[in-house]
């Protein structure tokens, strides 16, 4: 068991959260309307996951660097942190680009 890719997924969304407090993009700006983004967009993500599992089109890859440890068969544990990466570095984009645009909150 090996918790390095889950290390660097943490590690990463701590690194945004970080930018996010400078800039007050998301979380530091409005944080129930980020969690809400951030939370439905993961759980639409892991829906898709999940069909993709039952239809056969996804399956889960071994690898050394990961956990083992699964939400549901076929499903790591990492998936749910990196779909919440994916959110969050997508929300901040937004918002970032929001903000050059020189748009509202």
């Amino acid at each position: 068991m090996s918790f390095l890719y889950l290390g660097a997924l943490l590690l990463s969304l701590g690194g945004l959260a970080v930018l996010d407090r400078r800039f007050r993009l998301a979380f530091w700006s409005a944080p129930r309307r980020a969690a809400l983004t951030v939370g439905i967009g993961v759980v639409a993500f892991l829906l898709w996951d999940g069909l993709g599992l039952v239809l056969g089109i996804f399956a889960r890859g071994d690898s050394p660097h990961m956990t083992g440890l699964l939400l549901a068969p076929e499903l790591p544990v990492e998936e749910a942190f990196f779909l919440a990466l994916l959110c969050y570095t997508a929300l901040l984009s937004w918002r970032a680009l929001d903000r050059w645009r020189g748009e509202p909150a």
